[in-house]
């Protein structure tokens, strides 16, 4: 069965990337939450979407207790997510001003996560494929998952996927196909699609067969999900 995977948490019902969103989105339906991951200035990991704060300040430059109340350690986030699987993608974008090129940010991630969550219930992404190769070189046990817009990179995800190791590739929605799906398959490697908010687009891509849609309703993806599962159920054929 599809997973409903809760984007940055409850996003909509209450400030993204908190703990308050995270609690919320396994009252809302959701399997798994996303997060996003940073480093502060001491290189304490937090959940925080964008790398600077509302006011302006880089959070890599910004100690932990000067930030805002409501920003959480990855640790509190992980706490937060008891009785949920949980998606880490960790922001490391050469063009952002808090860019790790030596992925100690990866180094980071893979050591607290295998710390504070089972190996099946958490998995790490990233836009940036170095830094997820440098996840695996840590701890190959971490399920980890290529992020990816670009088409081009769509096309080419089933199998660079497989060669690397990967669990999942992670393509924007509008992107996935049958074929894709198919090579997918075929190469083992699963695919959990983003940003899906609107209960048409689920329910293609859910009778598609995607392993996760990432979404920002989680009471519409999951209401999608459950009722193509009933159509399919034996019983319903019957």
């Amino acid at each position: 069965m599809t997973l409903v995977v809760a984007h940055r948490g409850a996003t909509g019902a209450a400030r993204q990337n908190t703990v308050e969103a995270f609690g919320l989105a396994r009252r809302l339906g959701a399997d798994w939450v996303e997060l996003d991951v940073r480093r502060t200035a001491e290189g304490v990991l937090v959940a925080h979407h964008d790398a600077h704060l509302p006011d302006g300040r880089l959070i890599a430059r910004t100690p932990l207790d000067e930030l805002p109340d409501w920003v959480p350690t990855l640790a509190e986030a992980f706490e937060a997510c008891e009785g949920m699987g949980v998606l880490v993608e960790v922001k490391n974008d050469p063009d952002e001003a808090d860019y790790d090129g030596e992925n100690t940010i990866a180094v980071a991630v893979a050591g607290l996560t295998s710390a504070y969550r089972p190996y099946d219930e958490v998995m790490v992404s990233s836009f940036n494929g170095a830094t997820v190769e440098r996840i695996r070189q840590v701890d190959e046990r971490l399920a980890t998952a290529l992020l990816m817009f670009d088409p081009v990179r769509v096309l080419q995800g089933p199998e660079r996927a497989a060669a690397g190791g990967h669990t999942a590739i992670q393509p924007y929605h509008a992107t996935v196909d049958g074929a894709l799906l198919r090579r997918a398959r075929q190469a083992s490697v699963q695919v959990w699609v983003w940003t899906v908010n609107d209960a048409a687009s689920a329910e293609a891509l859910v009778r598609l067969g995607v392993d996760a849609v990432i979404t920002d309703d989680c009471p519409t993806v999951r209401e999608v999900v459950a009722r193509v599962a009933a159509e399919r159920s034996p019983e319903a054929s019957q």
